[in-house]
């Protein structure tokens, strides 16, 4: 009995390593299914509303207004926020991977824990903005860093140090 359960196991080893089972991967939006993908909501007006961990991948926003808007935990993949208004908007513990930030107010906005990577900021206003534990590669700390003034009137956190300005 000992030396058959030993050859079964090395059995099912070998069959395994002949075929192996092929590895199924998948984007982020078709892992998990997109609130909005792919839509244009140019210049939309979203000032003010609740849209905790709603999924924007893909999706053109530019000119959109999300001032004051409580987006945390929210996800823009791959979307375009050019001369989007975020100021005084709450997007901590938000994704915005491969996101357009380029124009975007982001005066008082809260970007605390996001993870923000290979997006772009280029002439966004961050004035007031906290990056605390944000997720920034270095250039884009090295651009942001250029323009950061200001202390966020919510969690009392200045824009260079939450951005480790030097």
């Amino acid at each position: 009995m000992k030396y058959f359960l030993r050859l079964s196991a090395l059995l099912l080893l070998l069959i395994l390593l002949i075929f192996p089972v092929p590895a199924l991967a998948g984007s982020s939006s078709s892992v998990t299914p997109s609130t909005f993908s792919d839509l244009d909501f140019k210049n939309k007006d979203f000032s003010g509303k609740v849209l905790q961990s709603v999924d924007f991948a893909k999706v053109d926003l530019e000119g959109a207004n999300f001032s004051d808007a409580d987006i945390r935990g929210a996800v823009f993949n791959a979307s375009n926020l050019a001369n989007a208004d975020l100021s005084g908007a709450d997007f901590s513990y938000g994704f915005g991977y491969l996101t357009n930030f380029d124009g975007a107010n982001l005066t008082n906005a809260n970007f605390q824990e996001s993870i923000l990577s290979f997006s772009t900021f280029k002439d966004a206003k961050i004035d007031g903005a906290d990056f605390t534990f944000a997720v920034l590669e270095r250039l884009q700390l090295k651009q942001l860093c250029q323009n950061a003034s200001g202390t966020n009137p919510k969690t009392g956190v200045d824009t260079r140090e939450s951005l480790g300005c030097k």
